[in-house]
């Protein structure tokens, strides 16, 4: 024992030492000193993970370097780093590290989101973004997408006559955003509703919410074998293991009964531009159901709650709205480009709440440099996206809900200060769906009701944990039909009727 405590501290220096040449010999971004035997840097990871880095960036800088065990890793912070990675480095950054929720979730990484840059994804890439999400397929599509956010609005309505008291009006945001995001999704890839009174079949929907439920909890979670192998070695990463391959068993298997189903029917639109392998098949269905809905709902529930917390901004998107489509229809995706505002809210809300904070990690196909610093072949990259977009020297008072700052900004990309949906090749091909799905849900909720929140209270703000950055608190509010809407809601609320 004497000798382990007299050699250790002799070890650890020698360590630290040899580590931090190496480290300037190389040419390797600035460190945080010190970096651990076998562990590296990961001592220093808390949640969430982008503000940790964000923290460590204020100290380091914009481009800084993390021994994760065994894995190097570059996190970038800046809008010129970014743009070195994404723009002038793009295709050596355009691979994806070898993950265990690659491997189990994404069939052995040959999804869109995680298989590595080659003729395989740009394949993908291509079916995805002509056949499946161009403007055309999603204009075709937006029925669809209209019948769903006008079925919210009839729920919306039928509580609001249920419930005879004011002060009892509440209505769960969130699982209302769930059910639209839910259905739209499943119509366009299989023509069915899974959430609602409409649903057919009750067994198959139940099935359907709980693969969903249980997808986005084990993708939630960290596996620190990835870093570790030695964690791998000793099997302690099973537990996740065995949950990741128990909920892709349900995932594939529910997906296998969709493309037989639909194989007899070809009836759904989505379906029906799909390639005829059935692997390709199922990847790019299970890319539309997890990258295509959770996002999609946070950013709606951030944007609401936001605009809650705000009155202000509702009675603006409210009085832009009644300019420019009026009381006698309700607001359709061809509007959206006309409320140049409620386009803003939602710019600002992805600035402050960006999907996906520190975007999908990427991974050095080869040597580059990234603001004049070495960085070696299979390093993981890390973008903080969450940093760029609230940091105080690229945005003017960050911290605060500023719609008008977009009104004056020409493109809000310039220089990737702004890029909730990242960019480059990797960037997020259904940016596009996206746009439309909250625009279209938020522009007619503010339309066709008075918002109010549950008490004098502001909306509690506070992050959850995920990948996705999830509100920790589902967002409750009370609503009412607005004088000037009551008319068309009354003629409105009988024509709902959504088709399956």
């Amino acid at each position: 024992m004497t000798f382990l405590f007299f050699y250790l501290p002799i070890f650890l220096v020698l360590h630290l030492l040899t580590r931090k040449i190496l480290h300037r010999i190389q040419n390797l971004p600035p460190s945080p000193l010190l970096c651990l035997p076998i562990i590296g840097h990961l001592y220093l990871l808390k949640r969430p993970l982008h503000r940790t880095l964000s923290r460590i960036s204020r100290r380091y800088g914009p481009v800084f370097f993390l021994q994760l065990g065994s894995r190097p890793a570059v996190v970038v912070s800046s809008p010129s780093a970014a743009d070195q990675c994404l723009a002038k480095n793009d295709i050596v950054f355009a691979n994806r590290p070898n993950l265990m929720m690659g491997r189990i979730m994404a069939y052995n990484y040959t999804s869109l989101a995680w298989a590595s840059y080659g003729d395989h994804w740009r394949n993908l890439r291509r079916i995805s973004s002509l056949e499946l999400l161009s403007t055309h397929r999603l204009q075709t599509l937006s029925a669809i997408r209209r019948d769903e956010v006008r079925s919210l609005i009839h729920r919306l309505i039928t509580i609001s006559k249920r419930r005879s008291d004011v002060d009892d009006r509440f209505v769960n945001l969130r699982e209302g955003f769930v059910e639209l995001t839910q259905n739209s999704m499943m119509r366009m890839i299989a023509g069915k509703r899974y959430y609602g009174d409409s649903t057919e079949d009750l067994e198959e929907a139940a099935r359907f919410r709980e693969i969903q439920t249980e997808t986005i909890r084990v993708s939630s979670q960290s596996n620190l074998g990835d870093y570790l192998p030695i964690i791998r070695w000793v099997g302690g990463h099973k537990r996740l293991e065995n949950d990741m391959e128990e909920v892709q068993r349900k995932r594939d298997g529910f997906m296998q009964y969709l493309i037989e189903e639909h194989r007899r029917k070809m009836e759904a639109e989505i379906y029906c531009r799909l390639p005829s392998k059935e692997g390709i098949r199922k990847t790019l269905i299970e890319v539309l159901l997890v990258a295509g809905t959770d996002t999609s709902v946070n950013a709606m529930e951030w944007a609401f709650s936001l605009v809650l917390n705000h009155q202000e901004v509702l009675n603006k998107a409210q009085a832009e709205i009644d300019r420019h489509v009026g009381t006698d229809r309700l607001v359709d995706e061809s509007d959206l480009p006309k409320l140049r505002y409620l386009q803003s809210i939602i710019t600002e809300t992805l600035r402050i709440y960006p999907p996906v904070p520190s975007l999908i990690p990427h991974e050095s196909s080869d040597d580059c440099e990234v603001a004049g610093f070495h960085v070696p072949r299979g390093t993981t990259l890390f973008v903080n996206a969450w940093a760029i977009q609230n940091d105080p020297s690229v945005w003017v008072d960050p911290k605060s809900f500023r719609p008008e700052r977009f009104d004056v900004v020409i493109g809000p990309k310039d220089g990737l200060r702004w890029m909730p949906f990242g960019s480059g090749r990797r960037g997020c091909p259904g940016e596009g769906l996206a746009m439309r799905m909250i625009g279209l849900t938020l522009g007619s909720l503010i339309q066709c009701f008075d918002w109010e929140r549950p008490s004098k209270e502001l909306i509690d703000m506070t992050e959850g944990v995920g990948i996705t950055m999830p509100k920790a608190t589902p967002l409750t509010a009370k609503c009412r039909p607005r004088p000037n809407m009551l008319k068309l809601l009354s003629e409105q609320i009988g024509s709902i009727n959504v088709v399956t």
